[in-house]
């Protein structure tokens, strides 16, 4: 039998994998590539000409106190932004995971603030945490003389802020967890019964293994949203209290692209922030997907 000549296959599949191929070429990987190239030069809009400085943008990075402190920042910010949501979230996807019309709003209740704009959500929680907002109101009334500076104590701004996107991304990670648990077959829970094993048994042996993809998820796009926090810090706290208090690495390169007008510098803030996000992201990948693999 004669095979079917294979350049019509080849544009076949062509034809319908060219427009993704080009959006991802445009908007992904043309991006990432002009940042490359601006990070090798001292490119400054309003004081031209560009010279090309090789890699001194990336050695002076590394000696710089701003940079460093924004490092440690977003360090914080994404171990407790990864930790927090994903803890409560398994908590509170297996109170959910009922039956009913009540379990079915709260499940809506608690996703809300996902599809929130994240500059909504800063707002209502700025004036939530004001110094004379509601929260500090109420600890006055309850007989708080001081309540805390949530927002004007540089020792608690930044964990405020961490906060502030726990709550909002919450909801993400308890809508994947229920997914994940309401994927597992009725058999095994019932089975382990069986054999006598009792919730918390059931849990560790049984539920917890197989909530590993819904884990992975949870985990990956935690991470990748933590490290590029930007909008929650512009709007809560510009960076301050004082001098950097909260200000992640995302907020170091619009401020420096942006505002200082410094572009070769930002862009090479931005190409070491996508190194340290795409590394993070693969070694978290291989250790998560391992353990799928092995279960």
């Amino acid at each position: 039998m004669a095979r079917k000549p294979i350049l019509p296959r080849v544009w076949h599949f062509a034809s319908f994998g060219a427009p993704g191929v080009v959006i991802y070429l445009c908007f992904v990987m043309a991006p990432i590539l002009i940042s490359v190239g601006y990070s090798l030069t001292n490119h400054n809009p309003f004081n031209p000409p560009s010279e090309f400085v090789s890699l001194e943008n990336y050695k002076l990075l590394f000696q710089d106190d701003q940079f460093l402190t924004a490092l440690r920042v977003t360090t914080i910010l994404t171990v407790i932004v990864v930790v927090v949501p994903n803890v409560l979230g398994l908590g509170v996807a297996l109170l959910l995971d009922r039956k009913g019309w009540l379990y079915n709003t709260l499940r809506s209740v608690f996703f809300t603030p996902v599809i929130l704009s994240s500059v909504v959500v800063s707002i209502i929680w700025t004036k939530l945490l004001d110094d004379r907002g509601p929260i500090n109101e109420v600890l006055r009334a309850l007989g708080v003389e001081h309540p805390p500076g949530w927002l004007s104590d540089p020792d608690l701004a930044l964990y405020s802020v961490a906060s502030i996107v726990c709550w909002q991304m919450l909801g993400f990670c308890v809508v994947v967890y229920l997914a994940g648990l309401q994927g597992i077959p009725a058999e095994l829970l019932e089975a382990a019964e069986i054999d006598g094993a009792g919730p918390v048994r059931r849990f560790r042996a049984v539920t917890w293994p197989l909530l590993a993809p819904s884990l992975t998820i949870n985990t990956v796009v935690l991470l990748i949203s933590a490290f590029k926090t930007y909008d929650h810090v512009k709007v809560v706290t510009n960076g301050g209290p004082g001098s950097g208090t909260t200000a992640t690495i995302a907020f170091d390169v619009l401020a420096t692209g942006l505002d200082a007008n410094h572009v070769g510098y930002a862009s090479a803030m931005a190409v070491v922030m996508l190194v340290i996000v795409a590394t993070l992201t693969t070694i978290v990948l291989r250790f998560l997907r391992r353990r799928e693999v092995d279960l």
